[in-house]
């Protein structure tokens, strides 16, 4: 019996990890979301660096892998501001010009048409480098990437 009840705790200890792990590894990865674009970008401003922002859409694949597998490794590298923001979502968010507005309007008026889209905010909302538009899984996205990071820092 004493056997028995070992081997059903151990089981049960390991099966919870394992869920554990597979919850950690399925959770997606998230950036900031921002309240207001212009108190972030008069933010990095005040540490020389651009903001750069990710026009992501719910679900979707290729803004997961920017996400992941290229921004957010970049705050942590670079020190890098970054922040998200959402096609059709209502959330209110202050914009580059102190503007009321939402994410989806935001969106709207800079004209934004895919996702993912990374845009390179300087002062009064201009923006620095050319829109990297659209994901992929190419080896060269992190340079294009990183070109557009240069670009806007040289801008400022």
């Amino acid at each position: 019996m004493k056997v028995f009840r070992r081997r059903y705790f151990l089981s049960a200890f390991f099966c919870l990890n394992v869920i554990s792990l597979r919850h950690a590894h399925s959770a997606s990865k998230v950036l900031p979301s921002t309240k207001s674009l212009l108190n972030d970008i008069l933010s990095a401003i005040k540490v020389s660096k651009p903001l750069v922002v990710l026009v992501s859409l719910d679900n979707c694949p290729f803004c997961k892998i920017a996400r992941e597998n290229y921004l957010i490794p970049l705050i942590s590298e670079q020190s890098l501001p970054i922040v998200q923001v959402n096609i059709g979502h209502a959330t209110p968010i202050i914009d580059a010009l102190g503007k009321h507005t939402t994410q989806a309007e935001l969106i709207q008026s800079l004209k934004v048409l895919a996702a993912p889209t990374i845009l390179f905010f300087g002062r009064n909302g201009a923006e620095l480098a050319p829109r990297l538009i659209g994901g992929t899984n190419s080896d060269f996205y992190g340079a294009y990437l990183q070109e557009r990071i240069d670009i806007a820092t040289k801008a400022l």
